[in-house]
Formats: structure tokens, sequence, C-alpha cells
């Protein structure tokens, strides 16, 4: 039986070179087509994984905290390696780390974009890996995350 995926994400922003500028240096998106005040950005050329717009936002400061709304996106790298180049970008870009957590089922980086926007940056495990319950079930946890560690070897690829 097949499902549907998720499209697409479509965020208001206050300053879209800002926000373009993130979402490429950081995360790695590359931009498919952009306005004046709209990005369409993806991975592997696709049309748009991430759109951007500052159609009613321009300039706006970032929404508050504790209300409803997005409470992050997150972006899947293929590999553990890949998601350490990632969290070094980020950091490299001075963006601080506001959480880690190995899920037993993921590893997981926590970061906010220039408009306050949650973003994760993580890779899963293989299935055949994911902790399981004594009846068989998905067994996640919220365990400490070494992403001194996670940095250090997307670094190594990256050198070797």
């Amino acid at each position: 039986m097949s499902h549907p995926t998720l499209g697409h994400v479509h965020l208001r922003v206050s300053d879209l070179a800002r926000a373009i500028a993130f979402y490429r240096d950081v995360v790695g998106l590359e931009v498919q087509q952009q306005s004046r005040t709209a990005a369409f950005m993806s991975f592997g050329g696709y049309h748009h994984h991430l759109g951007l717009n500052t159609w009613d936002s321009a300039g706006a400061p970032p929404a508050p905290r504790g209300h409803p709304g997005l409470y992050h996106s997150a972006f899947l790298y293929p590999d553990r390696a890949s998601l350490g180049r990632a969290v070094g970008r980020a950091v490299d870009h001075g963006f601080q780390i506001e959480g880690a957590a190995d899920h037993g089922v993921s590893e997981a980086v926590y970061i906010s974009d220039p408009d306050g926007n949650g973003v994760e940056l993580y890779r899963d495990r293989a299935e055949a890996d994911w902790p399981r319950n004594a009846d068989g079930g998905l067994a996640m946890v919220n365990a400490p995350l070494d992403v001194a560690a996670l940095v250090a070897e997307g670094q190594e690829r990256l050198d070797a």
C-alpha cells in the first residue's frame, strides 16, 4: 500500500537573503528558483523541499516561543559523517546547538534558523538496529549524544 510523503515545508522569514544563506550554507539545500520575496530550495535538483517567503513577514521579529506553530523541521542526512559535517557547518557559522540526542533509531542535533524556527539535523540508524521492547515494538530513547565526536567523525571522513 502506498502512502503520502511529506513534500515540502514553507516558512515565513523576515530576511530572505539571510534565510537562504542558512539553509544553503548550513543545511546544504540548493536554490532552485528565487524572486525578490520568495525562494524554493531542494536537495538533488527537486523543485523544492523548502519554500521561504517574506510575503507578510519582511522585517518581522521571531514568533514567540511557547505559542502554537511549527516546532521544528527535520533534515535527514544519509549517514553519520554527513550529519557531522552539517553540524560542524552550523557551529562554524555561529549557530548554537540547543540540544542533541541519541534516540536509538536516530542521532539528532537541534538548532534554530535565523528567524527562530527550530531545525533538527539528524541521521537514521538501520532499522535492524532500532531498539525494541519485549513485545518487539519500537523503544525510542532520549540518551546523550557526543556532538564533538560526531563533528570530528564528519571532519575525518572529509579529510580522508
